[in-house]
C-alpha cells in the first residue's frame, strides 16, 4: 500500500491525489456528506465518517480507491460488489481507474450505516462487550 501523509484536513487528503483517486475521493466524500448528521475527520490517516461511532471510510490507494463501510456485510443486498473482510462486520468496495461508485448507492448505504449504528450502537465497541 502507498504511504501518504497524513492530511490536516479531508480537503487536503483529496488534494493530495492529483489524479483519478482525487477526483474519486471527491466524488465519494460529496455524495457521504449529502447524509445529515455524519461528522468526516482524518483517522488512521484516511477519510472516516462517524454517527455513533464510525460509518463509513475512503481511502485512496496505489491503484485503487477503497469505500468502506463498519456494517457492510449487513447491506450488501444495496450494493452487491462490497467484499467481507475485517473486524466489525466491515465489508468495501475497492474502485480502480474508471470504475465508479452511483453517488446515489453511496448516499443510501451511509444512510443505511447511520441507521444501523443508531439502533446497535457503535460498532467498534459491540465487539468488545
Amino acid at each position: 500500500m502507498e504511504r501518504v501523509k497524513p492530511s490536516l484536513t479531508p480537503d487536503a487528503y483529496a488534494a493530495s491525489f492529483g489524479d483519478w483517486r482525487g477526483e474519486e475521493l471527491r466524488r465519494l466524500h460529496a455524495a457521504v456528506l449529502a447524509v445529515e448528521g455524519v461528522e468526516e475527520v482524518i483517522k488512521w490517516g484516511h477519510l472516516v465518517y462517524l454517527s455513533n461511532g464510525p460509518v463509513a471510510l475512503i481511502r485512496a490507494e496505489g491503484k485503487r480507491v477503497l469505500f468502506g463501510l463498519w456494517r457492510g456485510q449487513r447491506l450488501r443486498e444495496v450494493e452487491p460488489r462490497l467484499k467481507p473482510g475485517g473486524q466489525f462486520e466491515m465489508a468495501s468496495i475497492g474502485l480502480a481507474e474508471g470504475e465508479t461508485l452511483d453517488p446515489a448507492v453511496v448516499t443510501a448505504l451511509v444512510r443505511a450505516g447511520v441507521a444501523l449504528n443508531a439502533e446497535l450502537g457503535d460498532p467498534t465497541k459491540a465487539t468488545k462487550a
